[in-house]
């Protein structure tokens, strides 16, 4: 196995920097292309709000890629100095990259513990990697894989029980804020996945209205439609910052929507005081944090709302020693079936190769010897032979299952290639 796990989430970097790093449709379809062409890696890239991934497999007669690597292939991509990013990146390598992607799926690496919708976004990654080209033998197997665990984790532990996420963890801060909701105008900026499950939240508190505006009026018009909403013309943004109580911004926009100069010039002194909670999901950020004063206005960012979510993780805690050992079962039959399906090959091979040596070597013999045995003695001879065979491959193949086992058979394997002229 030859499968690195490269990236950076909310432990290792602060969101200024995974903003930076953050792939849209298209860089990733130009990254995977790249990854491809000029690595000859299988690649997925994973981005999430909390998380920037890339999961490379290669075969394993070909060096690993490792973080110095992709810290430049990173700065290429997004025009990030490599200094800037490589402390920030950890690798995970073979069976510990499985088992990073395992809990990755399963909520269990997420800053909201047991989030669900980690499992939708790693899927939705490999899909996309997929439709590309860009994934093979092992990312194929190794994704469809983590999306099962998840599901066993989630099914046969609690680790997912409760509304513990980073959406819901938004009406939490406004529930701080306002005693009622009946006079509250909710604003929607955007369409982002994350936006819409929070307003799915906020709308269980009945605001009086919700504004929708999109940069596209085809797009607000349906998140409209689906939240009971009315649209804005994206024209029309600093009125409805006006108007709004609570501001729900996912729009993926590559530099902020709002800075300060604009809403202290356009809106601030026009809402005269009026409190107002901003809820920025997007990474990159949509509003300037400048904007947050802690009296009129506050802006929250995904990691200020993951932070409160923490808070909420207790009865999840209680079952991660279960959902952690199902992980663990699962990566140690993932690993041993892989590296099985592997060795295969190389040990039919080997014993083919020596099969083929045996055989000549007894004919040789035998045919010397011609006339001068019984059946019986001949039987025995080539008994002796194949009883000298089994043992000596015993070895060989006894350490080389013992390190699928172990999960770095990948060497071993090579090196019986080499020793015994076996080909690929």
């Amino acid at each position: 196995m030859n499968l690195r796990a490269i990236g950076c989430n909310v432990d290792s970097a602060a969101v200024e920097l995974r903003e930076k790093l953050a792939f849209d449709a298209a860089k990733t379809q130009r990254a995977l292309a790249e990854l491809n062409a000029r690595f000859a890696t299988e690649a997925v890239i994973l981005g999430t709000c909390n998380r920037v991934e890339i999961y490379l497999a290669r075969q394993e007669t070909v060096a690993p890629l490792h973080v110095p690597l992709m810290s430049e292939f990173l700065s290429e991509m997004h025009g990030v100095p490599a200094a800037a990013i490589v402390p920030h990146l950890y690798e995970h390598a073979d069976a510990a990259a499985v088992r990073h992607l395992f809990r990755v799926a399963s909520g269990l690496d997420s800053v909201v513990l047991g989030e669900t919708q980690i499992a939708g976004q790693v899927k939705d990654a490999y899909e996309a990697a997929q439709k590309l080209t860009a994934t093979g033998a092992l990312l194929n197997k190794l994704f469809p894989e983590a999306l099962r665990v998840s599901k066993r984790v989630r099914g046969e532990t609690g680790i997912a029980q409760g509304r513990v996420s980073v959406s819901s963890a938004a009406v939490d801060f406004v529930q701080q804020v306002f005693s009622t909701f009946e006079d509250k105008t909710v604003l929607v900026i955007g369409a982002g996945k994350m936006g819409r499950l929070t307003l799915n939240h906020l709308a269980e508190l009945k605001p009086a209205a919700i504004l929708v505006t999109n940069r596209s009026p085809e797009k607000a018009a349906a998140s409209a439609r689906d939240c009971g909403g009315r649209v804005v013309p994206w024209e029309q943004l600093d009125d409805a910052l006006v108007q709004a109580d609570i501001v729900l911004s996912t729009t993926g926009a590559p530099e902020p929507i709002v800075t300060r100069r604009r809403f202290d010039d356009k809106v601030r002194r026009r809402r005269a005081g009026r409190m107002l909670i901003v809820f920025d999901m997007a990474v990159p950020r949509d509003f300037d944090p400048r904007i947050h004063d802690g009296d009129t206005v506050s802006v929250f960012n995904v990691d200020d709302l993951a932070r409160a979510a923490d808070e909420r993780k207790a009865e999840r805690r209680r079952h991660l020693p279960a959902a952690e050992a199902i992980v663990e079962a699962e990566v140690t039959k993932f690993v041993k079936e892989w590296n099985t399906r592997q060795d295969g090959p190389v040990i039919g091979k080997l014993t083919a190769e020596v099969d083929k040596l045996r055989d000549a070597v007894v004919s040789q013999l035998l045919g010397k010897l011609n006339g001068k045995l019984t059946d019986a003695e001949r039987d025995y001879i080539e008994g002796a032979f194949r009883l000298f065979q089994s043992r000596l491959l015993h070895g060989p193949i006894a350490a080389l299952k013992e390190s699928s086992r172990e999960g770095h058979s990948g060497g071993l394997r090579e090196a019986l290639r080499k020793l015994f002229g076996l080909g690929e």
